[in-house]
Protein backbone atom coordinates (compact mmCIF):
# COMPACT_ATOMS: atom_id res chain seq x y z
CA UNK A 1 0.00 0.00 0.00
CA UNK A 2 1.41 3.33 -0.60
CA UNK A 3 1.84 5.76 2.43
CA UNK A 4 3.14 9.26 2.84
CA UNK A 5 6.65 8.83 4.08
CA UNK A 6 5.40 11.13 7.12
CA UNK A 7 2.33 9.02 7.97
CA UNK A 8 3.22 7.99 11.00
CA UNK A 9 3.84 11.50 12.64
CA UNK A 10 0.95 12.59 10.72
CA UNK A 11 -1.14 10.20 12.50
CA UNK A 12 0.27 11.28 15.98
CA UNK A 13 0.06 14.77 15.15
CA UNK A 14 -3.97 13.96 14.02
CA UNK A 15 -4.38 12.10 16.75
CA UNK A 16 -2.88 14.68 19.46
CA UNK A 17 -5.21 17.60 17.58
CA UNK A 18 -8.23 15.26 17.87
CA UNK A 19 -7.57 14.79 21.83
CA UNK A 20 -7.31 18.20 22.64
CA UNK A 21 -10.54 19.08 20.81
CA UNK A 22 -12.54 15.90 22.20
CA UNK A 23 -11.55 17.52 25.91
CA UNK A 24 -12.95 20.64 25.10
CA UNK A 25 -16.35 19.59 24.64
CA UNK A 26 -18.64 19.13 26.65
CA UNK A 27 -20.93 16.42 25.27
CA UNK A 28 -19.65 13.12 24.71
CA UNK A 29 -20.76 12.47 21.23
CA UNK A 30 -19.17 15.79 20.29
CA UNK A 31 -16.36 14.93 21.96
CA UNK A 32 -16.05 11.41 20.10
CA UNK A 33 -16.84 12.83 16.98
CA UNK A 34 -13.29 14.50 16.52
CA UNK A 35 -12.07 10.96 16.60
CA UNK A 36 -14.52 9.70 14.45
CA UNK A 37 -13.96 12.62 11.60
CA UNK A 38 -10.36 12.55 11.82
CA UNK A 39 -9.73 9.25 10.79
CA UNK A 40 -11.49 9.88 7.54
CA UNK A 41 -9.05 12.28 6.55
CA UNK A 42 -6.31 9.83 7.56
CA UNK A 43 -6.46 6.40 7.08
CA UNK A 44 -6.01 4.54 3.85
CA UNK A 45 -4.17 4.77 0.53
CA UNK A 46 -5.75 7.98 -1.20
CA UNK A 47 -4.60 6.71 -4.21
CA UNK A 48 -6.93 3.40 -4.11
CA UNK A 49 -10.03 4.73 -5.63
CA UNK A 50 -8.11 5.26 -9.17
CA UNK A 51 -6.62 1.31 -9.00
CA UNK A 52 -8.51 -1.01 -11.44
CA UNK A 53 -10.95 -3.40 -9.10
CA UNK A 54 -11.39 -0.71 -6.28
CA UNK A 55 -14.99 0.90 -6.92
CA UNK A 56 -17.38 -0.67 -9.60
CA UNK A 57 -18.78 0.48 -12.43
CA UNK A 58 -21.16 3.89 -11.25
CA UNK A 59 -19.65 3.77 -7.48
CA UNK A 60 -18.40 7.23 -6.35
CA UNK A 61 -15.75 6.87 -3.19
CA UNK A 62 -16.43 8.11 0.37
CA UNK A 63 -15.41 7.53 3.12
CA UNK A 64 -17.61 7.18 6.19
CA UNK A 65 -16.54 6.48 10.08
CA UNK A 66 -18.94 6.20 13.36
CA UNK A 67 -19.00 4.83 17.00
CA UNK A 68 -21.62 2.13 17.91
CA UNK A 69 -21.91 2.11 21.84
CA UNK A 70 -23.89 -0.64 23.04
CA UNK A 71 -27.33 0.03 24.90
CA UNK A 72 -27.32 -0.45 28.53
CA UNK A 73 -29.55 -3.53 27.82
CA UNK A 74 -26.56 -5.16 25.95
CA UNK A 75 -28.64 -6.68 23.23
CA UNK A 76 -28.08 -3.84 20.72
CA UNK A 77 -25.43 -1.00 19.63
CA UNK A 78 -26.86 2.39 19.13
CA UNK A 79 -24.93 4.85 16.22
CA UNK A 80 -22.89 8.03 17.70
CA UNK A 81 -20.86 10.68 16.75
CA UNK A 82 -20.92 9.31 12.80
CA UNK A 83 -21.00 10.64 9.45
CA UNK A 84 -22.68 8.10 8.05
CA UNK A 85 -26.20 9.40 7.91
CA UNK A 86 -27.66 6.78 9.96
CA UNK A 87 -29.11 8.64 12.36
CA UNK A 88 -29.92 6.38 15.62
CA UNK A 89 -29.29 3.61 14.03
CA UNK A 90 -29.56 0.47 16.26
CA UNK A 91 -28.50 -3.02 15.26
CA UNK A 92 -27.43 -6.24 17.16
CA UNK A 93 -24.32 -6.78 19.37
CA UNK A 94 -24.06 -10.10 17.25
CA UNK A 95 -25.18 -8.90 13.68
CA UNK A 96 -22.12 -8.75 10.94
CA UNK A 97 -18.78 -7.16 11.44
CA UNK A 98 -19.78 -4.68 14.14
CA UNK A 99 -21.18 -7.55 16.36
CA UNK A 100 -18.42 -9.90 15.42
CA UNK A 101 -15.71 -7.17 16.25
CA UNK A 102 -17.75 -7.20 19.93
CA UNK A 103 -18.57 -10.64 20.55
CA UNK A 104 -14.55 -11.67 19.99
CA UNK A 105 -13.01 -8.43 21.28
CA UNK A 106 -10.83 -8.57 17.94
CA UNK A 107 -10.27 -5.53 15.55
CA UNK A 108 -9.93 -6.56 11.80
CA UNK A 109 -9.91 -5.45 8.25
CA UNK A 110 -12.26 -6.22 5.82
CA UNK A 111 -10.46 -5.59 2.36
CA UNK A 112 -13.39 -6.11 0.22
CA UNK A 113 -16.65 -6.69 1.64
CA UNK A 114 -18.25 -8.32 -1.66
CA UNK A 115 -15.95 -11.10 -0.46
CA UNK A 116 -16.89 -11.24 3.01
CA UNK A 117 -18.71 -13.82 4.75
CA UNK A 118 -20.29 -12.20 7.57
CA UNK A 119 -20.51 -8.90 6.10
CA UNK A 120 -24.16 -7.30 5.78
CA UNK A 121 -24.82 -3.48 4.06
CA UNK A 122 -25.84 -1.54 7.22
CA UNK A 123 -25.63 2.13 5.41
CA UNK A 124 -28.46 2.57 2.60
CA UNK A 125 -27.42 5.25 0.46
CA UNK A 126 -24.12 3.64 -0.89
CA UNK A 127 -22.32 0.34 -0.63
CA UNK A 128 -19.17 -0.31 1.74
CA UNK A 129 -16.38 -1.78 -0.08
CA UNK A 130 -13.38 -1.82 2.87
CA UNK A 131 -13.61 -1.72 6.24
CA UNK A 132 -11.98 -1.62 9.62
CA UNK A 133 -13.78 -2.41 12.92
CA UNK A 134 -12.39 -1.79 16.22
CA UNK A 135 -14.09 -2.85 19.44
CA UNK A 136 -14.17 -0.03 21.90
CA UNK A 137 -12.62 -1.49 25.61
CA UNK A 138 -13.17 0.11 29.09
CA UNK A 139 -11.74 -1.76 31.76
CA UNK A 140 -11.70 -4.84 29.88
CA UNK A 141 -15.15 -4.74 29.05
CA UNK A 142 -16.59 -3.79 25.31
CA UNK A 143 -19.02 -1.06 25.10
CA UNK A 144 -18.82 -0.14 21.53
CA UNK A 145 -17.31 -0.60 18.55
CA UNK A 146 -15.07 2.09 16.66
CA UNK A 147 -15.69 1.91 12.48
CA UNK A 148 -14.38 3.74 9.44
CA UNK A 149 -15.57 2.76 6.11
CA UNK A 150 -14.78 3.27 2.04
CA UNK A 151 -16.72 2.74 -0.71
CA UNK A 152 -13.26 1.51 -2.65
CA UNK A 153 -12.02 -1.80 -2.01
CA UNK A 154 -8.75 -2.70 -0.38
CA UNK A 155 -8.18 1.12 0.51
CA UNK A 156 -7.28 -0.07 4.51
CA UNK A 157 -4.69 -2.09 5.71
CA UNK A 158 -3.32 -4.04 9.18
CA UNK A 159 -1.32 -0.05 9.54
CA UNK A 160 -4.75 1.49 9.40
CA UNK A 161 -6.30 -1.19 11.86
CA UNK A 162 -3.34 -0.26 14.31
CA UNK A 163 -3.90 3.20 13.88
CA UNK A 164 -7.39 3.07 14.73
CA UNK A 165 -7.17 1.24 17.70
CA UNK A 166 -5.43 4.21 19.02
CA UNK A 167 -7.98 6.58 18.41
CA UNK A 168 -10.17 4.20 19.91
CA UNK A 169 -8.39 4.17 23.07
CA UNK A 170 -8.91 7.89 23.02
CA UNK A 171 -12.11 8.29 21.86
CA UNK A 172 -13.29 5.62 24.57
CA UNK A 173 -11.64 7.95 27.55
CA UNK A 174 -13.24 11.34 26.25
CA UNK A 175 -16.65 9.19 25.97
CA UNK A 176 -16.14 7.39 29.29
CA UNK A 177 -14.65 11.32 31.23
CA UNK A 178 -18.06 13.38 29.87
CA UNK A 179 -20.31 10.78 30.99
CA UNK A 180 -21.21 8.93 28.11
CA UNK A 181 -23.10 5.68 29.85
CA UNK A 182 -25.48 8.13 30.83
CA UNK A 183 -25.73 9.35 27.55
CA UNK A 184 -26.07 6.21 25.74
CA UNK A 185 -28.85 5.11 28.41
CA UNK A 186 -30.82 8.50 27.92
CA UNK A 187 -30.89 7.93 24.35
CA UNK A 188 -31.90 4.22 24.63
CA UNK A 189 -34.56 5.09 26.84
CA UNK A 190 -35.99 7.86 24.15
CA UNK A 191 -35.48 5.50 21.30
CA UNK A 192 -38.15 2.64 23.15
CA UNK A 193 -37.72 -1.33 22.75
CA UNK A 194 -35.34 -2.24 20.52
CA UNK A 195 -36.46 -5.49 18.59
CA UNK A 196 -33.94 -7.06 16.27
Amino acid sequence: MTRPADFHARAIAVLHDANEAAWRETDPEEGVRHFTNATRGLLGDPDMPNQPGSLKPGETQFIVSACFFIAPSRDHMIVFADNFGLGRARISVTDSRPGHAVQTKQAAVVPNTDVDPIFRQIIKTGRVGCSIYVPVMWKGEVVGMFNTASQARYIYDETDMRVQKLFAACAVAVWMGLGGPQHVAEVAESLGPWTP
